[in-house]
């Protein structure tokens, strides 16, 4: 490890963080050669020998076809605990670790894998290495970063390497990466002496030269740098390195040579049949002799039975130095003695043709609708990027591309999904076709720019579609169009155009995707009777798909309190599915329940969401999340965590083109200046949320923002300027009666009235508020009772300040709270101390444990429930008890009822801490 000491102090450092329980993980990425694999294969020595259990896997090319592949081979050494864990999470393992009919959920056998190395950390810290991670199967890579986001309660770390520049693609969480460089000049000459001393000073000048730092090229570089001098020149370096491996196989005997190639490709099989294919393919017997000279000249070790390249360089340069007709030979024989293995004899048949093969393409296409049925999506994926390559037609071959695109996405392999979409040809394609096309691109590789473009081109192909029989494609993608018309405010024509092209189609006024298409798009001239249809429908509570529709479009018109009902349900719904990027979506929930007030739940959720969107790349949906973050930190006066999450959703590359959230953005910003005092400021700030010339502007959510402009406007002394901006209100509320609207209209109709009028005109707010919308009933309190001060009303202005005060105390609603207060004082009443609200001791997803344990419900489902370890339940139940002074399960009900009234509570003596 000469020239590593930085890096070896870093992964020293996490590994003392992980013995002390404090679990983490590490991506080490870099460029072919610079010395990954012997990194992770001393750090793994140096933490065997400090009492870790090391568990190993690897990445293999030719096993991206295997679900879960990688998996098996990480989880050898600790398979026997699967049968101590609780049924569900046995079943789950044992559909992922053996041969079954149907491929388990991903996330069920996330948290059964977490579950099993928590156990086995118990025992003895656990570290993980995985090696080659970008070739990893998709199933496996999903699990590890399921379970490396969930380590950090337990004695369990992490490494992963793969070889890239960087770690954007492939890191497995949210946490540090380490990039290897080539080593510097001292570091690069001293291990180059150390591996070849007495190199005569011209070569030892032109390997330096050549490796520019690569430990790989300064180790292999000398043993066959001799008379390859002139054809080095101008080469990459790793194809010198291939050179230079495969250099050294030019010796070796044509039975070792036949070897090393049938085990280039296929380096997973038994030994025995790499030894029979060795033989077909020499004509002579090939025996283990053959594989001790692969061994002795450096290029292969054993790892028990099993034969493995020492360095994967080592691999790809046998292979390509192999003639073509060798290597097609080589694939047709491993084809031949892997018929108990499906999917990796077509893999060998499919590699075993030159040009198209329209049989076997069928054959790929059959496995392919097989592997789907049973739920095995992922080796349904590579059976269709085969099958395309072997056709000779260029639309049957597009379409094959189109359909392993959108499986691809599916499963959420947006690295794969992009490079099928690249090599799509869009010119060949039929309506339905297209229309299919992009829905994959309107979901895995979503482009902001243009909306107004993209929403035309989408509608253009969804009525194509329709019109060629493709009725539920048209559909979905009709969908997407009207969600971008809200998402990014498509202008008028685009609006009517969505909506004209659904009327063409004379639909069901009252199914479900009719309505959201009309609530997206034209939400003031269809809102009115959307929310009559709404009213009388009942959708199945368990149909978590069409809640969630339901909830989305509720939302997009305003209409907060059934959106939070339906996405509440439809976040239960998948839930219970372990379907997690649609329970991200869901959890969009966290976003109405501000407005009705419920700021601990919108903490929940909101931050819930997030890590589950972060997790499964839904990052419109993060969008969403970080801006109902950013909001409820506003709102609960924590005014710097609410100024960075409004930061970190400025820097995420989609922002600047999806209004829904940069209206937001403004709000938060608008409303720390109006909590800070600079009333002026906050004034300007709003503005700009109203105004169409502006980028912040978005035409429907902007009058989520009017209470909040109202306020400033009475601080700043704008209170004429704000009544022109609003004039349109009025009239759009009556087009659209949603909540929304209604607050919008009572709300600024009471605190922007004249003095002469705005007795009865808060009057009048406060009857047509709706009851659910509490936070905004007490602000209008709040104002009211400012007003009658204003007036010298004192004793009639207490009463409305009291309420305003109780009811933000209880929401947790402080900087509201706090301007209760101060008014109150203003009156000569004197204030109670205030109670430390629930959410202030506790973070959110401990709030969530303490409530679901208050419900009665055990560690193990509460781990279920929320998709982490019950020993992490366990550990946030430690710290949950001192912090409310209670000391068991049984006194949660009762501390957190106190807490929300606002009670004092007698601590208990014998609470830890």
């Amino acid at each position: 490890m000469i020239g590593r000491d930085e890096e070896l102090r870093t992964l020293r450092g996490v590994l003392s963080d992980a013995a002390a329980g404090h679990g983490d993980v590490l991506l080490v990425h870099g460029t072919a050669g610079v010395g990954k694999s012997a990194l992770l294969r001393t750090f793994g020595a140096e933490a065997a020998e400090s009492g870790f259990r090391v568990l190993r896997t690897s990445g293999v090319e030719t096993e991206q076809w295997l679900p879960f592949a990688a998996l098996q081979l990480l989880l050898q050494p600790v398979a026997r605990g699967v049968e101590n864990l609780p049924a569900p999470h046995r079943l789950a393992l044992s559909g992922a670790l053996g041969v079954t009919e149907t491929e388990p959920e991903i996330f069920r056998v996330g948290l059964a894998v977490l579950e099993l190395l928590a156990d086995a950390a118990e025992r003895q810290p656990v570290l993980l290495l995985v090696d080659d991670l970008q070739w990893i199967d998709s199933s496996s890579r999903d699990v590890l970063r399921f379970v490396t986001r969930r380590t950090s309660d337990f004695a369990i770390l992490a490494v992963c390497a793969a070889r890239i520049d960087s770690s954007d693609s492939y890191t497995p969480s949210a946490y540090p990466d380490l990039r290897l460089g080539p080593l510097g000049p001292a570091a690069a000459a001293e291990l180059l002496d150390t591996s070849a001393p007495g190199l005569p000073a011209p070569l030892r000048k032109l390997i330096l030269e050549r490796a520019a730092g690569n430990p790989l090229a300064l180790v292999e570089l000398p043993k066959a740098v001799q008379g390859m001098t002139a054809q080095m020149d101008g080469l990459p370096l790793t194809q010198r390195l291939e050179d230079a491996f495969a250099a050294r196989s030019d010796s070796a005997s044509r039975e070792c040579r036949a070897f090393l190639l049938a085990l280039a490709a296929e380096p997973t099989a038994p030994l025995n049949r790499l030894l029979e294919v060795s033989t077909h393919l020499s004509g002579s017997a090939v025996s283990v002799d053959a594989v001790q000279e692969a061994v002795d000249a450096g290029l292969v070790t054993l790892v028990g039975r099993t034969p493995e390249f020492r360095h994967p360089l080592m691999r790809s340069a046998i292979y390509t130095r192999a003639s073509v007709a060798d290597r097609l030979a080589t694939h047709r024989a491993l084809a031949a003695v892997m018929e108990d293995t499906p999917e990796r004899r077509l893999a060998h048949e499919a590699a075993a043709v030159i040009g198209p093969d329209e049989e076997l393409a069928a054959r790929l296409e059959r496995f392919a609708d097989t592997s789907q049925a049973r739920g095995k999506v992922a080796a349904a994926v590579p059976a269709l990027r085969q099958a395309a390559e072997l056709v000779h037609d260029a639309q049957r071959r597009t379409g094959i591309l189109v359909r392993a695109a959108e499986l691809s996405s599916e499963i959420n392999d947006r690295v794969q999904t992009q490079m099928l979409l690249d090599r799509t040809d869009v010119s060949v394609l039929g309506p339905v076709e297209r229309a299919r096309l992009l829905v994959v691109y309107d979901n895995a590789a979503f482009e902001p720019d243009e909306p107004h473009r993209r929403i035309h081109d989408m509608v253009t192909a969804a009525a194509g579609a329709f019109d060629a029989g493709g009725a539920d494609v048209a559909e979905n993608l009709l969908w997407r169009a009207a969600a971008r018309c809200f998402f990014q405010d498509g202008d008028p024509q685009v609006r009517a155009q969505t909506v004209a092209e659904l009327d063409r189609w004379d639909p069901d006024p009252n199914a479900p995707h009719v309505l959201v298409v009309r609530a997206y798009a034209e939400p003031y001239r269809h809102g009115a009777d959307v929310l009559v249809r709404l009213d009388g429908l009942e959708p199945d509570r368990e149909d978590g798909r069409i809640l969630h529709f339901l909830g989305d479009g509720a939302m997009a018109m305003g209409d907060i309190s059934r959106a939070a009902r339906y996405l509440g349900l439809a976040a239960a719904a998948w839930r219970s599915q372990g379907m997690l990027g649609l329970l991200a979506r869901s959890l969009a929930t966290g976003w109405p329940r501000l407005f009705l007030g419920q700021l601990d739940r919108a903490r929940e959720e909101s931050a819930e969401g997030l890590a589950l969107a972060e997790e499964t790349g839904e990052w419109i949906v993060w969008l969403a999340l970080k801006a109902a973050a950013g909001l409820v930190a506003a709102l609960r006066g924590e005014a710097e965590e609410a100024m960075r999450s409004i930061r970190e959703l400025r820097a995420h590359s989609l922002f600047a083109g999806m209004p829904f959230v940069t209206v937001v953005a403004q709000q938060v910003d608008g409303l720390l200046a109006l909590f800070d005092g600079r009333a002026t400021e906050a004034y300007d700030i709003l503005v700009c949320a109203f105004d169409s010339a502006d980028p912040r502007y978005h035409s429907v959510s902007r009058w989520l923002l009017a209470p909040d402009l109202a306020d400033a406007a009475v601080a700043a002394g704008t209170v004429e300027h704000a009544r022109e901006l609003l004039a349109e209100l009025p009239e759009l509320a009556s087009r659209l009666p949603s909540e929304m609207m209604v607050v919008a209209h009572a709300y600024t109709d009471a605190v922007l009235a004249p003095d002469d009028t705005a007795e009865e005109r808060y009057a009048a707010a406060l009857t047509v508020l709706p009851a659910s919308w509490t936070l905004s009933r007490a602000r209008l309190h709040l104002h009211h009772g400012r007003w009658l001060r204003r007036q010298r009303r004192y004793v009639d202005a207490r009463n409305p300040l009291r309420t305003a005060r109780d009811e933000f105390d209880r929401i947790g609603a402080q900087p509201w709270a706090e301007m209760a207060r101060e008014q109150l004082r203003a009156t000569g009443e004197s204030n109670g101390r205030r109670h430390a609200h629930t959410s202030e001791q506790l973070s959110a997803q401990e709030m969530q444990v303490a409530e679901l344990a208050a419900q009665g419900l055990s560690n193990r489902e509460i781990g279920q429930r929320l998709f982490i370890s019950h020993r992490t339940v366990g550990a946030h139940l430690y710290r949950i008890y001192p912090r409310l002074g209670i000391t068991s399960r049984g006194k949660l009900a009762a501390a957190l009822a106190a807490l929300q009234r606002n009670e004092p509570r007698e601590t208990d003596p014998t609470a830890r801490g």
